[in-house]
């Protein structure tokens, strides 16, 4: 009896080391080596490589709008869904039960037995905090609701894959992406640690159908069904004078992609590259690519959060990370009043990148994220201004600080960095 119940034992730590190795794995080849310096990012051959190379098209005529924080943010969303009259999209990691959480259920309930089609797909894992009768509400309402990845004997090997995006679009002409949540975290206006700094950003445009195609994908993945016609792609018009993409990565086709994206962009940088970063923890390829850059002369700037921080595990294999980069002239600052969830990048004051993707392995390797790029001077100047103000809020990290903090913080800290990939 012993001999049988320790080769059950062995073979369930085998099945969930397995298990394990699958699920913080991904199933492509690793990107290993530093990208070379071949062009500039105002050079037509670095748009090439962006949107031949890597990503969708790139397309002209769009609009997007900067919203900061919640209460910049949620009325906005909120209005969008309740002028919806055909069709609303919404896929998004965190939902949670809250008065924010309430609002949007009843705004998209309301389209629903309006006639609107309205489809919600949500993370599994990120929506463990939203109540069943917030989800019966919907459902009864006519509003089609769909868990990604769910807890199923079939789903074991991909439940560390999770969709971290963050899209809603409306009527296939007005989309949203960004970093809020559903939650009450995300309401206000940053202004104590309850209510976190976020920036989201409405977009018109004939990237909106890109957009919609990010959204869709997961939602076939999901249910098996496809979604097509002109209540979800109608003719999109030039609504304004930025240039962008939709760009996307999944484990599930392409998980090197995003990460890839952002080295092209670092590596393109000859004059500044502005980073708000809400998780960082980059690993040596993209740390070398930051250093690179600052040896050519560019001006490399990040936030991270501070003490106001979810995850102070991930802070502390952060600031593991710190040293060469501190020593090669990159500029480290840790935001103060809040939790800094922002996740922006701005090269050159020419190219935008936003969305939902942190620098870190599980964004760049195991989450489905989607980013909208834009290649547009105006509308990086303005987040520009944006980075400057959460600047003016954020303190500096120096080097010598970093190499004499407490000796304590430094072994806790290496010690976190060298299970960078698992965090």
């Amino acid at each position: 009896m012993k001999h049988k119940k320790l080769i059950l034992a062995t073979v369930i730590f085998t099945i969930l080391v397995v298990l394990v190795f699958i699920n913080f794995s991904g199933p492509d080849r690793k990107v290993e080596t530093e990208i070379p310096h071949l062009y500039t990012v105002d050079d037509p051959q670095f748009k090439r490589a962006m949107g031949l190379m890597l990503g969708p098209a790139i397309v002209d005529g769009n609009k997007a709008t900067e919203l900061i924080n919640g209460d910049g943010i949620f009325p906005s969303m909120l209005e969008a869904i309740r002028g919806a009259r055909r069709t609303i999209l919404f896929e998004t990691y965190i939902y949670w039960s809250g008065e924010i959480g309430d609002a949007f259920a009843e705004a998209l309930s309301e389209r629903a037995r309006s006639g609107v089609k309205v489809h919600v797909l949500l993370d599994w894992v990120g929506s463990a905090k939203m109540d069943d009768e917030l989800l019966d509400k919907m459902k009864s309402a006519g509003v089609q609701v769909e868990k990604y990845h769910p807890l199923r004997w079939y789903n074991l090997g991909r439940l560390n894959n999770r969709t971290h995006r963050k899209l809603l679009i409306v009527d296939g002409a007005v989309g949203f992406t960004g970093g809020v949540g559903i939650a009450q975290i995300w309401t206000g206006n940053a202004q104590d640690p309850d209510h976190w700094r976020d920036s989201h950003f409405r977009v018109e445009g004939p990237v909106v159908a890109q957009m919609q195609s990010v959204m869709l994908d997961n939602w076939s993945k999901t249910t098996g069904k496809v979604l097509h016609g002109k209540e979800y792609f109608p003719e999109l018009k030039p609504v304004g004078t930025e240039s962008a993409q939709m760009f996307a990565s999944s484990p599930n086709g392409g998980s090197e992609s995003m990460m890839m994206m952002y080295l092209l962009a670092i590596t393109a940088a000859t004059r500044s590259i502005d980073l708000s970063s809400a998780y960082f923890v980059p690993d040596d390829v993209t740390r070398k690519a930051l250093i690179s850059a600052v040896q050519r002369g560019v001006k490399v700037r990040i936030i991270t959060p501070g003490k106001n921080i979810d995850a102070e595990t991930v802070r502390r294999a952060s600031r593991g990370l710190w040293g060469d980069l501190l020593e090669a002239g990159v500029q480290m600052y840790e935001y103060q009043p809040t939790m800094y969830h922002c996740k922006v990048m701005i090269v050159d004051g020419l190219m935008t990148s936003v969305g939902s993707t942190n620098f870190d392995v599980r964004s760049f390797r195991l989450n489905d994220e989607a980013n909208l790029n834009i290649y547009d001077a105006a509308f990086a100047a303005r987040q520009k201004r944006v980075f400057e103000a959460d600047l003016a809020q954020s303190r500096r990290v120096t080097h010598d600080a970093w190499k004499t903090r407490p000796i304590t913080e430094k072994l806790h800290e290496h010690t976190l960095a060298l299970f960078g990939s698992l965090l």
